[in-house]
């Protein structure tokens, strides 16, 4: 699994598991289907989990005029993932984060989560 396609299915595993009794394992295997895993994919997804209290802590701190639970459910879902990259994964470079986290929220958010994404993480 590409870092795109492990960040994309991260993203949708992490959204599956807001606001709903999934377990983590059961929204990854919902996710993954029949696709193989991979290292990276299941560090994104355990290590946002494992680390919301802090993410959204430092979210919170750069938002202005938001609050997290203000955002839309896939935003605030594309900021924490990118977050915990950013955060606890410093192997992966900055700008790099941050543009698979606006590439992302152009598939998945609307016409303006791009910038916004950019934004709000540009502050990192």
């Amino acid at each position: 699994m590409k870092r795109r396609e492990a960040r994309e299915k991260a993203l949708q595993t992490l959204f599956q598991l807001e606001n709903t009794e999934l377990t983590v394992e059961d929204a990854i295997e919902h996710t993954l289907a029949e696709e193989k895993s991979s290292a990276f994919f299941e560090e994104l997804v355990y290590g946002t989990q494992n680390h919301l209290e802090e993410i959204d802590a430092s979210l919170e701190s750069k938002l202005e005029n938001w609050s997290l639970s203000r955002l839309a459910k896939i935003e605030r879902t594309i900021l924490r993932l990118a977050a915990f990259e950013l955060m606890y994964m410093p192997e992966t470079p900055n700008n790099v984060v941050i543009n698979e986290a606006v590439e992302i929220s152009k598939v998945f958010g609307d016409e303006k989560s791009g910038k916004f994404v950019n934004g709000v993480l540009s502050k990192y």
